[in-house]
């Protein structure tokens, strides 16, 4: 299936794509600001709080693929919408929970729902639909940047926040701030999805998802996406409290953050443009085994501002990098007609890890005081996941002796 034949303008579909994912992505990035003002002022445990942003990532995962398939049948424009409005009443939620059962409801189910109508698998099937194959991993890496500068720009803004309001009042803020996605939503109506009607296609859902998870480059990308979930959420979440527990003041984790968020914007950028150059297997390879390299050399060196500056620049450059080459070699191996599903499963591995890292770090710093296991599994799974990618194949599937359009 070929990209649109009357597809939106390039320009409006990377500036409302952008926001979107800047807005959704840079406020979830920013939740491990809250673990010590909510632990303290609740009187709850590390593992209460790592808990309920576990249950953001499994329900985000889950809630991916059904978001995903309503929008390769309906369009975006329609998730996204329910997607801001689950935002915003998620964030209140979460402000006003009293007890551990309502703050796991609100912080964990409501956003992780919001969160999958808001972010990379819907933004990307608009993407996959609307640009030529030529094209299609830079616009990906486009998008992924945004998302990357959205935590540059909303981490320090969310700590100022809580420092002048209260971690109360500085969720509510982000409530009304996550209201903006609707209108920008308008801006990526697609052709094709006015009316309840899918666009058509070769393939039921049913059989898209049986070639798919019987095709071992599927199964291998899903693995190495649950270790980006497990790193990339376990550090975003627990380094705030780490480097508080070490000595460290709550800017120094703030700051680290946001340099993250900066640095990954050139990151992911770049994973998109070389994804059309280079093989992408290659690209995901690399990052996950220089992810090993920066974590070790982390936690050999001493322990200072500088040395944590260093470490969120390095792991900026790698943070979201995965995302553009993944969902590149999908549409690649299997075409556009299911990407928003085919990625919101793939996604769902990268959540599954999500829960593990994040859920685990809180367990394991209950039960040991330190975050040191955790930090030796993220340097393991970073040589597992490096390895599993080489074996990908890239090439469109065939199917029943044609192949597989991937433009």
């Amino acid at each position: 299936m070929n990209a649109q034949k009357n597809p939106l303008s390039l320009t409006q579909l990377l500036i409302c794509g952008g926001a979107i994912v800047t807005l959704s992505m840079g406020i979830r990035h920013g939740f491990g600001l809250w673990l010590q003002p909510v632990t303290q002022a609740q009187g709850w445990t590390r593992e209460t709080f790592a808990f309920a942003i576990a249950i953001q990532n499994l329900t985000w995962g889950i809630s991916g693929v059904f978001a995903g398939m309503l929008a390769d049948k309906l369009g975006a424009f329609k998730v996204m919408l329910v997607g801001s409005l689950l935002y915003a009443l998620g964030l209140v939620g979460m402000a006003h929970a009293s007890t551990p059962l309502l703050f796991t409801l609100s912080a964990g189910v409501l956003l992780g729902m919001a969160q999958a109508g808001t972010t990379y698998a819907v933004v990307y099937g608009v993407i996959g639909r609307n640009v030529a194959a030529n094209k299609r991993s830079w616009a990906m890496g486009i998008a992924a940047a945004a998302g990357s500068f959205g935590q540059f720009l909303m981490v320090p803004t969310e700590g100022l926040l809580i420092s002048q309001l209260g971690w109360q009042q500085a969720l509510v803020v982000l409530g009304g701030a996550a209201l903006l996605i609707m209108p920008l939503a308008w801006g990526l109506r697609e052709p094709g999805f006015g009316g309840t009607h899918a666009v058509p296609r070769d393939q039921t859902i049913g059989e898209a998802l049986k070639e798919a998870f019987k095709y071992p480059s599927f199964q291998l990308l899903m693995a190495g996406y649950f270790v980006c979930g497990f790193q990339v959420v376990f550090i975003g979440v627990h380094m705030p409290s780490y480097l508080r527990d070490k000595g460290l003041s709550p800017q120094v984790a703030s700051y680290a953050l946001a340099l993250i968020g900066l640095f990954n914007v050139f990151g992911t950028y770049a994973a998109g443009t070389l994804g059309q150059r280079m093989q992408k297997k290659t690209i995901l390879s690399f990052i996950y085994f220089a992810r090993a390299v920066a974590i070790s050399i982390f936690l050999l060196a001493p322990l200072s501002p500088a040395s944590v500056y260093v470490f969120a620049a390095v792991m900026g450059v790698l943070w979201l990098s995965t995302v553009p080459p993944t969902n590149a070699a999908l549409a690649q191996i299997f075409g556009i007609q299911h990407m928003s599903m085919l990625s919101g499963f793939v996604f769902l591995s990268h959540q599954i890890g999500s829960f593990m890292g994040v859920w685990l770090g809180g367990f394991l710093y209950d039960r040991n005081g330190n975050y040191d296991m955790v930090w030796y599994i993220a340097i393991a799974l970073g040589v597992f996941a490096g390895l599993v990618n080489l074996p990908v194949k890239e090439a469109p599937i065939r199917r029943a002796g044609a192949l597989a359009q991937g433009a």
